[in-house]
């Protein structure tokens, strides 16, 4: 209903934040189906918001990752899921569980889990610092910029942007 109700202002963009969240996987999927036949259909732009990573990749040209409210890490979809930089994403998608032994990126050799720094007192420098295995001095004095490490592909890490161009953000960006 809540859909239907959006689409009556023939908007050009719906954002959707965990719609699919409380839904069992075969009503997930009829949602995320209506969603994909609304975008070809109407042409509507979707920010979907979700911490469903097999969501985000179905449904996702693009994806934006945040840390503590800050997006780390933007890239294409199939990129993002082939070849993440950023630590933090490579340790999301290592959360994914795997059935068969094709795993993305090994769970081998994972750190316990910490606990979380306050985003309302984020830490100094790079927010994801404190749990980062690359840490460096640097990571925990000043904020990364944002570095252009493939097409399309911006990571806001200072190992990455110490292997390759750092870049302006855009105005209006996301990052």
């Amino acid at each position: 209903m809540a859909v239907a109700r959006a689409l009556a202002m023939e908007p050009k963009i719906i954002l959707a934040d965990e719609p699919v969240s409380a839904l069992d996987k075969s009503v997930q999927a009829q949602v995320l189906n209506l969603f994909h036949d609304l975008q070809k259909e109407f042409g509507i732009s979707i920010i979907f918001i979700s911490h469903d990573l097999s969501v985000v990749e179905y449904m996702s040209d693009h994806i934006a990752v945040l840390y503590l409210g800050e997006v780390i890490e933007y890239s294409t979809s199939e990129e993002l899921y082939h070849n993440p930089r950023h630590p933090y994403t490579k340790e999301l998608l290592r959360s994914i569980p795997q059935i068969s032994g094709d795993a993305r990126l090994s769970t081998a050799n994972r750190e316990p889990p910490i606990e979380l720094p306050s985003p309302i007192r984020p830490p100094s420098g790079c927010r994801y610092h404190p749990r980062c295995p690359y840490r460096t001095e640097n990571c925990s004095k000043h904020i990364p910029a944002p570095a252009l490490v493939g097409r399309d592909h911006i990571v806001k890490c200072h190992r990455c942007a110490a292997q390759n161009q750092p870049i302006e953000p855009m105005e209006g960006s996301l990052i």
